[in-house]
């Protein structure tokens, strides 16, 4: 009979699971880390090939800079003031009489409870989370059915940042103030489109939640924490603190589209413009014009549907899926280029108002109101709601352009 030599234990017992326990780590990352490598790999190498690895690197780098300095602080400039008069209008009942004379549009067009349009008017002021802090309040959520309820994700999104989006519209140069308006339409219809399909995709998902009520139970405790103080305050002490309390959560709002702002639209344009005097410098706004040679091959379907008159407009929708800050942001060098004229105002005004960045919020809206698994129908239904917009928005301005 043979014995194991001593020194073999130790490997044997140690060393072979410890090698076992490290390749099943390794393996365990190969799924995610090649295919990001390879992705990675294949967008940078076109770039740079196309463009040459330090031209690619100063544009990015360039055009990241260029647009914090006079993009997104100009954005936070506008989130502050609009953010103030919000909370003003808040703080002295405007929002409360527009909710009331909105009130009556809710069922037939919606089919959502009236005090649904409170929903409407402080996403308008603020952005699409506000419809969940909405939602969460049992004094707020017991006027809804849980189909209902479901679909103010929808119907929240389809108005955030909407007076953002207008102001910004009528701050450029050469843009008629109707086209923004009409923009706002447009979105408005939009947002029935997607706000009735998320509740036929949810009715026809769970049935049951077509007659359960969002909440059964009313916490008396709970809306007593949320109401007002009680303590008397002068006239001018109640518009200073609604003031600075709306331009601090301006602030808050224009940092957060910081990154949506420099990432996303860094992206699109350097995949949207072209070369500068021919050749490539590494300069600021300058790209390889693929997503122009994509849209060209259909631009038929975005001349018939939106009236574009250029394929690289097709950017700004492309933005807006992921942020509508990044997406207004293309805007003003869309002008300048002369690619966009009052059509595309606005319809870029309802696909942006309607869209919002929905993809980038619609999962955390939903989990936050535990339903995450309706994420993709809610997608799929501000999907086309969003094309509703934009069509309903360039027909619009074909019959006023008419006048």
């Amino acid at each position: 009979m043979t014995t194991r030599p001593p020194h073999i234990v130790p490997l044997t017992i140690y060393i072979f699971p410890l090698i076992s326990s490290l390749m099943k780590k390794l393996l365990s990352y190969i799924p995610q880390g090649i295919p990001c490598l390879i992705i990675l790999g294949i967008i940078f190498g076109y770039l740079g090939n196309t463009m040459g690895v330090a031209n690619m690197m100063n544009t990015i780098m360039k055009t990241s800079f260029d647009l914090l300095i006079n993009t997104c602080f100009f954005l936070m400039a506008i989130c502050v003031i609009t953010g103030a008069l919000g909370k003003i209008l808040t703080k002295f009942g405007v929002v409360a009489l527009f909710e009331k004379i909105l009130r009556p549009l809710m069922k037939p067009l919606f089919n959502l409870p009236g005090t649904a349009s409170l929903g409407a008017c402080l996403t308008f002021l603020s952005d699409n989370p506000a419809i969940i802090t909405l939602a969460h309040d049992k004094k707020f959520a017991r006027f809804f059915r849980k189909y209902q309820l479901i679909s103010l994700t929808n119907f929240g999104t389809a108005f955030g940042m909407g007076l953002l989006v207008i102001v910004f519209m009528v701050a450029q140069k050469g843009v008629s103030p109707a086209a923004p308006f009409i923009g706002l339409f447009g979105a408005f219809c939009g947002c029935i489109v997607s706000t009735r399909f998320m509740q036929y995709f949810t009715i026809k998902a769970y049935p049951e939640f077509k007659d359960e009520m969002a909440v059964e139970v009313f916490d008396e405790e709970q809306l007593a924490a949320i109401k007002e103080e009680n303590e008397p305050k002068s006239l001018f002490i109640r518009i200073l603190d609604a003031i600075l309390d709306g331009g601090k959560a301006g602030v808050e709002i224009g940092l957060a589209i910081i990154p949506g702002v420099l990432v996303i639209s860094t992206s699109v344009m350097i995949l949207t413009f072209g070369q500068t005097d021919g050749a490539f410098t590494g300069a600021a706004y300058e790209g390889v014009e693929l997503l122009p040679w994509l849209a060209e091959k259909i631009h038929v379907v975005f001349e018939w549907l939106f009236g574009f008159t250029d394929p690289h407009l097709v950017a700004f929708p492309i933005t807006a899926l992921g942020a509508v800050g990044a997406a207004i942001s293309l805007v003003p060098n869309f002008i300048e280029q002369g690619w966009m004229d009052n059509n595309a105002i606005a319809v870029c005004t309802a696909i942006g108002m309607c869209w919002s960045g929905y993809l980038s919020t619609h999962t955390a809206m939903l989990d936050s109101l535990g339903y995450r698994q309706l994420t993709g129908k809610a997608i799929t239904a501000h999907t086309i709601g969003g094309i509703a917009a934009g069509i309903v928005a360039h027909w619009a301005w074909v019959v006023v352009s008419l006048f």
